[in-house]
């Protein structure tokens, strides 16, 4: 099944479940009503910062979205299952553009505070992106390949073993250096 249906879908079901009307979404994000109607029709992906603000919004872990089943105790991800359920994000909310493949590493656990994924960033000609930001914080290691973090005014370039830990709440945009594929390890913490 395609989880980024999935994510719309549930998205589309808290609300409606919490009777919070699209309007009343709209302004509790800061986001655009009709962005968050293209988001729950499944027309536009979106990025992770959209994705946490709609989370804080409705009361849930950003998680919620990913879930698969609720498991209580320890969750194994075996290789072959990381694969299996892949979410596309865009690089831009308002724009069906996609440059990340998330291999979700914990859907499977219940009332967890972090959010682990493998992330394939694919090669792309794109120059510009916009910095986004949230609460919680990020923990980048990168397995092959390197990528570009632009992090308030600096840029970092962070190679093939290297890592980085940064808080959220300063605007930032994760992208493969020079336009070139990478694949990383990302924990995301998003405080409730």
């Amino acid at each position: 099944m395609d989880q980024t249906k999935i994510v719309g879908e549930k998205i589309k079901s808290l609300r409606e479940t919490k009777q919070i009307s699209l309007s009343e979404l709209a302004e509790r994000t800061g986001l655009a009503e009709e962005q968050i109607n293209r988001i729950e029709s499944n027309v536009d992906i979106p990025s992770l910062a959209p994705l946490i603000k709609i989370a804080r919004a409705l009361g849930v872990r950003l998680g919620t979205f990913l879930d698969d089943q609720e498991e209580v105790g320890a969750v194994i991800c075996r290789k072959e299952e990381s694969t299996k359920a892949t979410i596309s994000f865009s690089n831009n909310a308002m724009n069906a553009r996609t440059h990340m493949q998330y291999h979700s590493l914990s859907s499977s656990k219940s009332d967890r505070h972090m959010e682990p994924f493998i992330i394939d960033i694919e090669e792309t000609d794109e120059t510009s992106y916009e910095l986004s930001s949230h609460e919680g914080e990020e923990f980048i290691f990168v397995m092959e390949g390197a990528v570009e973090i632009a992090y308030g005014k600096k840029h970092h370039v962070i190679e093939a073993g290297d890592s980085i830990y940064y808080d959220s709440i300063v605007p930032h945009h994760v992208h493969g250096y020079q336009g070139q594929a990478a694949k990383i390890l990302a924990v995301v913490y998003t405080p409730i």
